[in-house]
C-alpha cells in the first residue's frame, strides 16, 4: 500500500464485524508499533492485546457508562447544540460522530480485538502515541479498521488496570485502548479543515506561505471521501 493512502484513508473506523482478527496480521501489526520512535530509545511501553471474551465483557459495561458519562459532560453543548439545530451541516456531522462512537459504546464486546497501551512514568504520551499510530497504520495497511478512545482513561482508569491484571506499583499509565475489526463500511478520506486554517509560521498568526483547498492525495477507485 502506498504511504500517502494508509495516512489519508486511516481514519476512526468503529463499526467493524464480530470476524477475528488472525494471529499474523496481530503480529504484524504489534511489530509495526514497536518499530516507533521512543524518548531516548527507552521503549517504555507495553501493549496488551485482548481478544477474550470474559475480559471484553467485564469492561463492556463499563466502556458504555463512559460513553454516556461523556455525552452528559464534555460533549454537553455539542448535544444540546445539534439537537436544537438538527438541520445544520455541523449538526449533521457531529451526530454522524455520535452515532458511531455511540455504536461502539453499545457493541464493544462484539468487537473482535482490542489494543491497550501502556507507557511507563511517561504522562505526557510522547514515548507510546507514536507506537500507537504505527500499529493503526499497520492495520490499515492489513485491512483492518482502527479507532483510539481514552474515555476508559478518564472514567474508569482503575476499574480497566485491574480487570486487566496491570502492576500498581511500577508507574505504567494506560494511554488509550485501540478497537480493531474488519470494517462494515468503506474506507475513506476524512474531511478536515484545511490545513492553511489551521497553521502559521514563525508566530501564531503567522502567514503560512501556501493554501492547500483539497486533500493532496488523490483517492484511487473503490476510495471515497467520507
Amino acid at each position: 500500500m502506498d504511504i500517502f493512502e494508509a495516512l489519508y484513508t486511516t481514519r476512526a473506523m468503529r463499526r467493524v464485524k464480530p470476524d477475528p482478527v488472525p494471529m499474523e496480521v496481530q503480529a504484524q501489526i504489534l511489530d509495526a508499533a514497536v518499530r516507533a520512535p521512543s524518548g531516548g530509545n527507552q521503549q517504555n511501553w507495553r501493549f496488551l492485546l485482548v481478544d477474550d471474551q470474559s475480559v471484553k465483557d467485564r469492561i463492556a459495561p463499563l466502556y458504555k457508562s463512559a460513553i454516556d458519562q461523556l455525552w452528559e459532560s464534555y460533549y454537553q453543548p455539542l448535544v444540546a447544540a445539534a439537537e436544537a439545530k438538527p438541520d445544520d451541516p455541523e449538526s449533521k456531522q457531529f451526530i454522524a460522530v455520535q452515532r458511531s462512537a455511540q455504536w461502539l459504546g453499545d457493541h464493544f464486546a462484539e468487537v473482535p480485538l482490542f489494543l491497550f497501551a501502556f507507557c511507563q512514568y511517561d504522562p505526557s504520551g510522547g514515548s507510546i502515541f507514536p507506537a500507537v499510530w504505527n500499529a493503526m497504520l499497520a492495520a490499515r495497511a492489513q485491512g483492518v479498521g482502527s479507532c483510539l478512545t481514552a474515555v476508559l482513561n478518564a472514567f474508569y482508569n482503575d476499574e480497566v488496570l485491574e480487570i486487566l491484571e496491570v502492576p500498581g506499583d511500577q508507574g505504567w499509565i494506560m494511554a488509550g485502548c485501540v478497537s480493531m475489526g474488519y470494517p462494515t463500511g468503506s474506507w475513506g478520506t476524512a474531511k478536515r479543515t484545511p490545513a492553511h486554517l489551521v497553521a502559521g509560521r514563525n508566530s501564531w498568526t503567522g502567514d503560512l506561505g501556501f493554501v492547500i483547498p483539497e486533500a493532496l492525495w488523490t483517492p484511487k477507485e473503490g476510495i471515497t471521501h467520507a
